[in-house]
């Protein structure tokens, strides 16, 4: 049989074109494979691989929800274990701040009370300081009274026998009598009026008589207790206020010159008074006033 022409010349060509396709294909196929080697190799067993058969560890599949098909990160198994360790981080902070806060009430408890122990420990000694400086003030007020009091006392005992002169008087009589004119009687009785109810006072008493010797001291001593009974009996002046002394015709040293220079002498019976003043013993009483003398005059 005559094949023709034209497929006769077909025939080799699909030949070519199957060939060239073989010697294309066989190479991709290698790699191909090589490829799926290697994917393999790098990609981790499955869970189906790694877990036991269901013939040896039966178990039932987990029930899934709509959620957990469409969106496998909703379930709440996954959200419980992945929200578990938030929730007990955030629990030991709560029980952390929970602890702070009691340390922080404690500790400000503690101080409250112990500023308030120094408070008190600041006041009693603020009030023991007063009561310190009170007593203080106390101690020296009496040392004050009491070196006033010995100040007065020592002037007492310094001017318990320091007297001054209030007045003075001369008692005159006639020669040879010792008794007392009217005058004399009065000025006795003005003296006796000023120291009526005083104290701290004394009278002194200078009796003097012209006669010389002997007899002139006894005259004057005549004269000196004629004014002492006088005042004592109309008066009632204690005679321990009372003090004479008897000079005879002794020249008085106050009077011992005259007027022309000459030694004075006694001329006539007269007995001198001076009344004499403590002014600490009669303290809170008036002076003795002044007195007239036997010429009218008052003394000072």
């Amino acid at each position: 049989m005559r094949i023709p022409c034209n497929v006769s010349s077909l025939f080799p060509r699909q030949f070519a074109v199957l060939t060239l396709a073989s010697a294309i294909a066989i190479p991709v196929w290698a790699q191909q494979a090589q490829s799926s080697a290697a994917d393999t190799q790098n990609t981790p067993p499955s869970a189906a691989q790694q877990q036991p058969s269901s013939a040896a560890q039966p178990m039932s599949a987990p029930k899934e929800g709509f959620w957990g098909r469409i969106y496998p990160f909703a379930r709440k198994k996954w959200v419980k274990k992945q929200t578990d360790p938030i929730n007990d981080r955030l629990t030991e902070l709560d029980e952390l701040n929970a602890r702070n806060a009691r340390d922080i009430k404690d500790v400000d408890a503690r101080a409250q009370a112990g500023i308030q122990k120094a408070q008190s420990s600041a006041d009693a000694a603020n009030q023991q300081a007063n009561a310190a400086n009170q007593r203080a003030l106390t101690a020296s007020n009496t040392a004050q009274q009491a070196s006033t009091h010995v100040d007065q006392v020592n002037t007492t005992v310094n001017g318990l026998d320091q007297y001054h002169q209030i007045t003075e008087a001369e008692i005159k009589f006639r020669g040879g009598s010792t008794v007392l004119t009217a005058e004399s009687k009065a000025t006795l009785d003005q003296l006796a009026a000023s120291v009526t109810g005083r104290d701290g006072y004394i009278v002194e008493m200078e009796a003097h008589a012209p006669e010389p010797g002997s007899a002139g001291i006894q005259e004057s001593e005549r004269l000196a207790e004629a004014v002492k009974r006088y005042l004592v009996t109309e008066h009632q002046i204690p005679v321990y206020r009372m003090h004479a002394v008897a000079l005879g015709n002794a020249v008085d040293q106050a009077k011992a010159a005259d007027d022309n220079g000459k030694p004075a002498r006694v001329k006539t019976s007269s007995v001198s008074i001076r009344l004499m003043e403590n002014s600490l013993a009669a303290q809170g009483s008036a002076p003795p006033q002044g007195v007239a003398s036997s010429n009218g005059a008052e003394r000072p």
